[in-house]
C-alpha cells in the first residue's frame, strides 16, 4: 500500500520550538504548537495573563485543559503546561482564536477576532488537521461571529472538521468536571486513531547510498522516506516488506537484514479521512545492482490526483546537506551511526 507520509515534529524546550515546527503568529504571547496533519488542533480564545508569563497554553493551574487531555486519552501522560510541544507526539496542537493577552475573555473585543477565520483557514489547509476543536463556545462565537452548541459542528474549514468543547476556564466553573470530561471524550471518540502497524526497508546499494522517495503536490514539496507499508492482519512483518518492495520497486528476492529501528507517529490521511497512530519498523536491504530497483506508478487514491512521485539514491552527507523533509527528521545522523558501527544489538527508536 502507498501512501503520502505525514510531516510532524516533536518535542523541545518551552520557549524554544522543535526543529522543523511550524512558526507560530507573531502577534501572540504564546506560540502556536502546530505540526502537520494534527488528530486535534484545540483553539483556546485568547491568552490569559498567567499563560502569557509562562508563554504556555491554558498555563493557569485552575484550568483543566491538561488534565482532561490526558483524562480523555489524547496524551499518554499527564503534560504540564510547560511541557506543551511533548502534545505533537500524540497528535495534539493548540492556537488560539484571539492573539491580545487579557485578564480574562470578557475583556475581549470584537475586533480582537478580526481576521481569525482566515487565519484558521490558512492553518487548516497548510498543516491539514482532522479536527479544529475550540475550547469554549465564546472562542467559536468569536470567530465565527454566531452561536453554537457543542459537540460535533456542521461547519468545516476545508477538509477540516469542527468540534465544539466547553470551556475549561476556572471562570466556567459552573459546567462540572464530568460535563466537561463527557465532551472531551466524545472528541476523542470522533478522532480515535487506527492503529497501523508497518514496515519499511533502507534499502542500500553498494555505495551505502539509501533509496528514498516523496510525493510532491501543489505547494507541498513532500517528505522522503523509505519505501514500505502497512502490515496486513495475520501477515509476518518479513513478508509484508517482500511484498511492499515487490509492489513498489518490483524488487523480487530480497534478502532482508536485522531490524534496527523503529518509530511511532500519528497523523491524518486524508484520502482516507482517518487518522493513523503508524507503528513502524525499519529492516536493512542491501541491493547490489539499483538496476533492479523499478519503482512502480502509484495509487492516487492514497495520495490523490495532483501528486506526483520523485525518487534518487542518497548518500549520508546528501541527507546532511539537504533542506528537504526526511522520515525521520533525524534520519542523516541514525543513518550515519548505522553504517559506521552496524546494526545495534536491538531496534532503536528513531523519534518522529
Amino acid at each position: 500500500m502507498r501512501h503520502r507520509k505525514s510531516r510532524t515534529v516533536g518535542h523541545g524546550a518551552l520557549d524554544r520550538p522543535p526543529t522543523g515546527a511550524a512558526p507560530s503568529a507573531e502577534q501572540s504571547a504564546i506560540p502556536d504548537v502546530l505540526g502537520r496533519h494534527l488528530r486535534v488542533l484545540f483553539c483556546g480564545i485568547n491568552p490569559g495573563r498567567v499563560s502569557a508569563a509562562a508563554r504556555a497554553h491554558f498555563a493557569n493551574p485552575r484550568n483543566d485543559f491538561w488534565r482532561l487531555l490526558h483524562e480523555a486519552g489524547f496524551t499518554r501522560r499527564l503534560l504540564a503546561p510547560s511541557e506543551q510541544w511533548e502534545a505533537l507526539e500524540d497528535g495534539v496542537g493548540v492556537t488560539n482564536a484571539a492573539h491580545r493577552t487579557t485578564p480574562g475573555s470578557s475583556d475581549l473585543r470584537r475586533a480582537d477576532f478580526a481576521g481569525s477565520a482566515e487565519r484558521l483557514e490558512r492553518l487548516a489547509h497548510d498543516f491539514e488537521p482532522a479536527w479544529i476543536a475550540f475550547v469554549g463556545k465564546e472562542a467559536y462565537r468569536g470567530v465565527f461571529g454566531e452561536r453554537v452548541e457543542l459537540g460535533v459542528q456542521e461547519r468545516t474549514i476545508g477538509l477540516t472538521r469542527v468540534f465544539t468543547l466547553p470551556s475549561t476556564s476556572p471562570a466556567n466553573a459552573a459546567v462540572p468536571w464530568n460535563k466537561r470530561l463527557r465532551w472531551f471524550r466524545e472528541l476523542a471518540r470522533e478522532s480515535h486513531p487506527v492503529v497501523r502497524p508497518a514496515v519499511r526497508a533502507l534499502l542500500l546499494d553498494r555505495r551505502n547510498r539509501i533509496f528514498l522517495h516523496r510525493f510532491v503536490r501543489p505547494n507541498d514539496p513532500g517528505v522522503w522516506f523509505a519505501p514500505g507499508g502497512a502490515v496486513e492482519r495475520g501477515e509476518h512483518p518479513a513478508d509484508a516488506l517482500r511484498r511492499e518492495l515487490l509492489e513498489e520497486l518490483r524488487l523480487e528476492g530480497v534478502e532482508l537484514g536485522p531490524w534496527v529501528w523503529h518509530r511511532r507517529h500519528v497523523w491524518f490521511w486524508p484520502g482516507q479521512n482517518r487518522i493513523l497512530d503508524t507503528r513502524e519498523r525499519f529492516a536493512v536491504a542491501r541491493v547490489p545492482d539499483v538496476r533492479s530497483v523499478k519503482p512502480t506508478a502509484y495509487d492516487s487514491l492514497f495520495v490523490g490526483p495532483d501528486a506526483r512521485e520523485e525518487h534518487r539514491w542518497w548518500t549520508v552527507e546528501e541527507i546532511e546537506q539537504s533542506d528537504d523533509e526526511f522520515a525521520p527528521r533525524a534520519l542523516a545522523l541514525h543513518l550515519r551511526t548505522l553504517l559506521e558501527e552496524g546494526p545495534p544489538a536491538a531496534s532503536i527508536d528513531v523519534g518522529r
